[in-house]
């Protein structure tokens, strides 16, 4: 984690203006007003940045806890406002198929759109701003993150939709001074939000948890999961992001052979053979701390699930020094990437393609 110490108070709005500081029962906030939402009868809003759109009444908060409806306008209670701040290999978020081996400027904030019962970051996402959160603007955070020597900059820890208008200032900044961005999310975007960030994202790296509405429900109260699909190719195919899909093989509830399988095929269908599919360890947390960890030999079989169904690759996580952390040529079997749990050594990569064979490989490492 790097070292961060300084309180960034009394930001200052494009146009020089101060943004609004006021006390709302969280300690003291850095409040903006939102981007993207409507005005409607009564003085209420109706937010257009995830998927719940929430119709907000005066005074009341989304189901985010991160938007407040004061006086007939949406105001962000979050911006800037930071739990998290490192520098991480880019693998660890888990992306295998971009920029490896290089570092990531990481950031989190507080709250969630999600309400998962296996959350593993439930401390910041499924609780309220603490008093005396520390606050980063997006040039620091840009420059912070070229003086650690990051190649780029990634919003993960919670999900980055929580703090929209914050990621899209930074990932502007970020994109004018060369570095790469990535969102690690849950995917519960509207499309208007995500055409908004589209042009200043290289990288979608997103959770499909499992691929049934009881699974979703049972899991993150949500119901309509499928919109999470339609982003994921909307991403990919209008905004040229480099997609990879992680799933958390949660015991009992969505390590069944047939969910598995119809997802790899969804996979395969929509996002292209060549997509990357981390089938990761489920540990106890949170209000699934009765379970247990996923069985390694379950981990495998969703690995031949995925190969079975026509994916290039599939990768295991939270199982250090298994070799299905490693990718190899599908076309002439040789090592390209060899890793270690975050330790990546790379070996036969040429731009995108295998040096060996020349194979398409559908590795990401140029801006776009």
């Amino acid at each position: 984690m790097i070292g961060f110490y300084a309180a960034f108070r009394g930001l200052g709005n494009d146009d020089g203006s101060k943004q609004e500081v006021s006390y709302c029962g969280m300690g003291w906030l850095m409040e903006k007003e939102a981007l993207l939402y409507e005005k409607l009868p009564g003085d209420r809003v109706k937010c257009h940045v995830c998927q719940w759109e929430c119709v907000i009444n005066p005074g009341k908060l989304g189901v985010c806890r991160m938007r407040r409806n004061r006086d007939g306008k949406l105001y962000l209670l979050n911006y800037a406002e930071v739990s998290s701040v490192a520098a991480d290999h880019i693998e660890k978020k888990p992306l295998f198929h971009f920029f490896p081996a290089s570092y990531a400027f990481s950031l989190g904030t507080w709250g969630c759109n999600f309400h998962c019962r296996d959350c593993q970051n439930w401390e910041i996402a499924c609780e309220d701003i603490p008093p005396g959160s520390q606050q980063l603007s997006p040039e620091r955070a840009v420059e912070l993150a070229q003086r650690n020597g990051c190649a780029g900059i990634a919003w993960t820890y919670n999900e980055p939709t929580v703090w929209f208008e914050y990621t899209l200032d930074s990932a502007r900044l970020a994109k004018e001074k060369g570095l790469y961005t990535a969102y690690v999310t849950n995917g519960y975007i509207t499309p208007e939000a995500l055409d908004a960030i589209g042009p200043y994202l290289d990288a979608w790296r997103v959770d499909i948890k499992g691929f049934s509405d009881d699974f979703y429900r049972r899991l993150a109260r949500v119901s309509g999961w499928k919109s999470i699909l339609d982003m994921a190719v909307r991403a990919r195919e209008k905004w040229d992001m480099h997609v990879e899909v992680v799933t958390n093989i949660v015991p009992s509830m969505n390590d069944a052979p047939k969910q598995l399988g119809d997802l790899a095929t969804w996979i395969k269908g929509y996002l292209g053979e060549l997509t990357p599919w981390h089938v990761t360890r489920f540990y106890p947390a949170y209000n699934l701390a009765h379970l247990p960890a996923t069985s390694v030999s379950s981990l495998e079989m969703a690995y031949r699930t995925g190969k079975e169904k026509g994916l290039k690759f599939v990768y295991l996580g939270n199982v250090p020094g298994h070799e299905y952390e490693n990718t190899v040529c599908y076309s002439c079997g040789r090592m390209i990437v060899h890793r270690v749990g975050y330790n990546t050594e790379v070996l036969g990569l040429d731009g995108s393609k295998c040096k060996f064979c020349g194979a398409e490989l559908n590795f990401r490492t140029k801006v776009k």
